[in-house]
């Protein structure tokens, strides 16, 4: 089962960035590199709703509210996978849980699809 670890949440004032990372682990060695790796987010009273993926060898996709102000990317090295968030607005103000699947058909959008979620931080940003 793979374990993941946000970190990097916290309170931003509107127009500014924040850096988002989470950490992939499994307890037995085996690659973390293939594994499609999301950014969901879930503010007060709302469904939990996607914000970027990363697939395959590195393609992207973006929900349309953030894109053009966030960057999903990866470091295979080192597990993990950041959310670089520019121009940061209040609506933009969830947790943020990261997301791991593998061999997963269908689209990277559906919540469901995702065998693994960490913890989530939140992400607060005021005007």
């Amino acid at each position: 089962q793979v374990q993941l670890v946000e970190s990097g949440g916290g309170l931003v004032q509107a127009g500014g960035p924040l850096k988002l990372s989470c950490v992939a682990s499994r307890p037995r060695f085996s690659s973390l590199s293939s594994l499609d790796r999301g950014w969901f987010r879930q503010a007060p009273g709302k469904e939990r709703e996607f914000v970027a993926a990363i697939i395959g060898i590195g393609g992207t996709d973006y929900a349309d509210s953030v894109k053009g102000r966030f960057t999903i990317s990866r470091d295979n090295a080192k597990n993990t996978v950041y959310l670089e968030m520019n121009s940061l607005k209040p609506e933009d103000t969830a947790v943020y849980y990261c997301a791991a699947r593998s061999g997963a058909t269908g689209s990277q959008r559906l919540r469901d699809s995702y065998a693994a979620w960490g913890q989530g931080t939140q992400v607060t940003v005021s005007l």
